[in-house]
């Protein structure tokens, strides 16, 4: 199928869109919406899915474009739904609206819509096409394509390591940056992109991290913080217990926690929650399975090793941030070298690689990506 390049322009500024509300709309995926005159070449109206998943981008975008929307075309970076849930039909709003043309970035997989939102449209007379900016638009909402696919969300690990590659590791509750302000910077945006942020017991014993965002402006979008620690037995001054009130804690834990720990912990306002033990560790299945039920699309894991190694020994990654100090390649491996090592047996590829400030970030993608497009709640 062709498309012109004021299509591209329209789906970029809608993929533009979606990824700007990641880390706030689940457990809806971020969606982005453009409505659009194809023969004067006007951008009518912009929509995104709103925080906590309503309303949806489509409506949104009707809402502002008014009586505008007539015979005008429709750029969205998921097919409208077709089911009635919290809303009504977001087809059966884009039908009302009178639209000429919507153009589809990926299909919709949930059994309540898959193919029926398109099926509404091209009933109403409405011309349909799929496919533009078919790829961008998949990893944007990747996290309900994981949740709804596999009954978990998307998994990015975050790695900071030094010059040679290596992970200065804190003691004593002090951690070591090995990168600089704006590297860190940086970080603190794939928090805000994220619906939770997860940690070992290790990493929150050594480093007593906060987990916060700390960027201007967007406090408000620190994720839920996690922690995995099986015996439930970290020392209760712990940053991330003093701060539980205020920015959610949830702890997993095994069978055999005592109980005194659960209850001192929740007592801190920590959110406490037993999974299976599997071969010595918590089950990642199972915490997993329990975020997608919570509606977590999501899932940042910034340490340590062992965290990353159990992911990756799981095949549960989907993409890899990996920050090095002094822009990287001074080391004896290169950054995909890096990542295989600490992510070992995932296949990965590079899909971006910047630097920042003094220092290098490189976006490594899981390449066996299913092919299923997302499926949305209403």
């Amino acid at each position: 199928m062709s498309f012109t390049s004021f299509d591209q322009q329209m789906m970029q500024i809608a993929l533009m869109l979606a990824r700007r509300g990641l880390g706030v709309t689940a457990p809806n995926p971020s969606v982005g919406a453009v409505i659009a005159d194809e023969a004067t070449g006007e951008l009518i109206a912009r929509g995104v899915t709103q925080p906590g998943g309503r309303p949806h981008a489509e409506t949104e975008a009707l809402r502002r474009a008014g009586p505008r929307a007539r015979g005008a075309t429709l750029y969205v970076t998921l097919e409208p739904c077709a089911h009635h849930g919290k809303t009504p039909p977001c087809a059966d709003a884009v039908v009302a609206a009178g639209l000429k043309r919507v153009v589809i970035g990926v299909e919709d997989p949930d059994v309540r819509t898959r193919g029926q939102g398109i099926a509404k449209l091209r009933a109403a007379g409405i011309r349909v096409e799929t496919g533009l900016c078919a790829e961008d638009a998949r990893w944007a909402t990747l996290g309900h394509i994981r949740r709804v696919t596999e009954h978990r969300p998307f998994v990015q690990l975050k790695m900071a390591v030094d010059a040679s590659g290596d992970i200065p590791r804190g003691a004593a509750g002090r951690a070591v940056f090995v990168t600089g302000p704006e590297a860190r910077q940086a970080a603190h945006r794939l928090r805000a992109d994220s619906d939770a942020i997860l940690i070992g017991s290790g990493t929150a014993r050594d480093d007593d991290p906060e987990l916060t965002c700390r960027l201007p402006g967007l406090a408000q979008r620190s994720p839920v913080r996690m922690i995995l620690s099986r015996m439930l037995d970290l020392p209760q001054d712990l940053k991330l217990f003093r701060t539980a009130r205020e920015v959610p804690l949830w702890m997993f834990t095994g069978e055999e926690a005592g109980e005194d720990r659960v209850q001192s912990a929740e007592a801190m306002g920590v959110r406490v929650i037993k999974v299976p033990v599997r071969a010595g560790a918590l089950s990642l299945t199972s915490v997993l399975g329990r975020l997608a039920d919570e509606g977590i699309t999501r899932l940042l894991v910034e340490g340590g090793e062992v965290a990353w190694r159990s992911f990756a020994a799981e095949r549960f990654v989907d993409e890899v941030a990996l920050f090095q100090a002094g822009g990287g390649g001074k080391g004896p491996l290169s950054p995909g070298a890096l990542a295989a090592h600490y992510a070992p047996g995932v296949d990965l590829t590079l899909a971006a690689h910047r630097r920042v400030g003094a220092d290098a970030l490189s976006i490594f993608r899981v390449v066996d990506l299913p092919r299923p497009d997302v499926g949305r709640s209403a």
